[in-house]
């Protein structure tokens, strides 16, 4: 019954900040152990990671996007955010979020959302 499903714009111009939300149903974001992560696909290329935010709020970033990236949780939501600041052409991508369960592995994903495609350009 766990479905996630991504929200937000599919236009966004150049150094402006991309947001996009997660909206989990059938579980909860606190659920032990368990991390919400954000990966994109951008055309063409192979799945990249983003950042994911666990259960108890730790946060961990991929490092070529560290500095342009924030994730965040809302728990009353029962969903979580990106912020992916300064965007470029180059962030333009199909964005997922997906969950990594407990004692499968943080790279391990059992329920993604559909995607969303997101565009960057003027």
């Amino acid at each position: 019954q766990v479905q996630l499903q991504e929200s937000g714009p599919g236009l966004v111009k150049p150094s402006q900040t991309l947001s996009l939300t997660c909206t989990v149903s059938g579980d909860s974001v606190t659920k032990y152990d368990t991390a919400w992560t954000w990966i994109r696909q951008p055309p063409g290329k192979g799945l990249e990671w983003i950042a994911f935010i666990g259960y108890d709020g730790t946060t961990v970033y991929s490092s070529s996007l560290q500095s342009r990236t924030s994730i965040s949780m809302d728990t009353s939501k029962n969903q979580f955010s990106l912020q992916l600041r300064s965007v470029t052409p180059e962030d333009t991508a199909a964005y997922y979020c997906a969950r990594a369960p407990s004692g499968m592995g943080w790279d391990t994903y059992d329920y993604w959302g559909q995607g969303t495609q997101v565009t960057v350009s003027s």
